[in-house]
């Protein structure tokens, strides 16, 4: 789940990181009043979607007049914001964070990161701050410091000590590099993240390191545990239909092809979508039923897939273990008898239940094409939406 730089910072207020001071605006008669408020001769309006690259896109304005930065947030609040990461539909910006301007003399990158390989916590750094860090690190690897910590031992001063021996920091700005890492460090442990960055990390005249960015992803697994942050959730932001199979407890992630996939098991999934590649076709989502998913599980997964205009095929893909194939057969018939389906369905099911499951299709009378295969199931597919 990501949250606005608004909310990360509000988080970093909690930990005791010194940021600048900032204030939301959520309809454009709170601009003015707001702007008026605020105690600086620069003011920096910022556009709050879920999408880096705003600065470029023209998202992040810095005024030097309260009647600049009125107009500034006038104009943006309510836009279509489009970033390289928005892609050219753009984002609507619903919210703005209007923030105290510092001054700067050096634009640094920080972020800490999950490294899966090793189970352990990476903090990434570099002397390159406000720039593209994947240009940065294909470019200009040796401005790049990386910091392996192990969660077992945490965060220690020597980390500290490393990260501004990398950073080329003055002796000032030595202390706070460290005391700053701990606290995010706390942060990332404590609220189960699995990304902060703050790009740029502002070094100022006296040494002091101030997050001028803030963003903060965490773990849907474990919010649970955060009440706090799960109320932090803007669904605005996210993809309609993914939002919708969440509801579900489905894995859906929306794809840019024209084949929807339904399949169980994550890693049986990735093998659908490559071998729908494989003979031609590009998949339209990453769809994971789950291993112990229900009749009505089965037809919101369907409707999903089909709730998506760009999918004028869809291949079912079920392996039954935990999961009995007369279910799967069941949601898919219910669900095709509540929708008027206009593409072709192929179905592939072996396992558990795999005889009534296919008695139960071809009863159905329905159009659904059964085949035994996977690859037999992909060429079928990817031919019936080629036409």
């Amino acid at each position: 789940m990501n949250i606005h730089e608004y909310q990360a910072k509000d988080l970093f207020r909690q930990y005791g990181i010194n940021i600048p001071t900032g204030k939301v605006i959520f309809k454009k008669d709170e601009i003015k009043p707001t702007i008026s408020s605020m105690n600086t001769d620069v003011w920096v309006v910022k556009a709050q979607i879920h999408a880096g690259g705003r600065g470029k896109g023209g998202g992040v304005k810095i005024a030097k007049s309260s009647t600049e930065a009125a107009a500034y947030a006038k104009d943006l609040l309510g836009m279509k914001l489009v970033t390289k990461q928005t892609g050219p539909a753009g984002k609507l910006v619903q919210r703005l964070y209007i923030e105290s301007g510092i001054h700067i003399e050096k634009e640094l990158y920080l972020s800490f990161l999950i490294d899966r390989a090793t189970s352990n916590i990476v903090i990434i750094a570099s002397t390159e701050g406000g720039m593209d860090i994947e240009e940065v690190a294909n470019n200009h690897p040796d401005k790049m410091t990386k910091i392996t910590i192990n969660p077992i031992i945490g965060f220690q001063p020597f980390h500290g000590r490393q990260l501004a021996a990398g950073l080329n920091l003055s002796l000032n700005a030595k202390d706070w590099v460290g005391s700053l890492c701990e606290k995010l460090y706390r942060l990332f442990v404590e609220k189960d993240a699995q990304m902060i960055e703050i790009n740029p990390l502002v070094l100022t005249a006296d040494g002091s390191l101030i997050p001028l960015d803030a963003k903060i992803s965490f773990d849907d697994n474990a919010l649970f545990r955060h009440p706090d942050i799960q109320a932090l959730r803007d669904i605005s932001e996210e993809n309609a239909k993914e939002v919708e199979a969440s509801k579900f407890d489905l894995n859906y992630i929306a794809l840019d092809g024209n084949i929807g996939c339904m399949v169980n098991g994550a890693g049986l999934a990735m093998a659908t979508m490559d071998i729908i590649k494989l003979y031609g076709g590009d998949p339209a989502n990453f769809l994971d039923v789950g291993g112990g998913a229900t009749k009505e599980k089965v037809q919101a997964a369907f409707k999903i897939i089909l709730s998506d205009p760009s999918v004028k095929g869809i291949l079912v893909n079920i392996f039954g273990g935990i999961m009995r194939c007369d279910i799967i057969a069941e949601g898919i018939v219910d669900a095709a008898k509540e929708i008027e389906i206009h593409v072709p369905i192929v179905i592939r099911l072996q396992g558990t239940n795999v005889d009534q499951g296919k008695q139960i299709l071809s009863q159905s009378k329905l159009n659904l094409h059964v085949e035994e295969s996977l690859d037999a199931a992909a060429s079928a597919i990817v031919n019936a939406v080629k036409g």
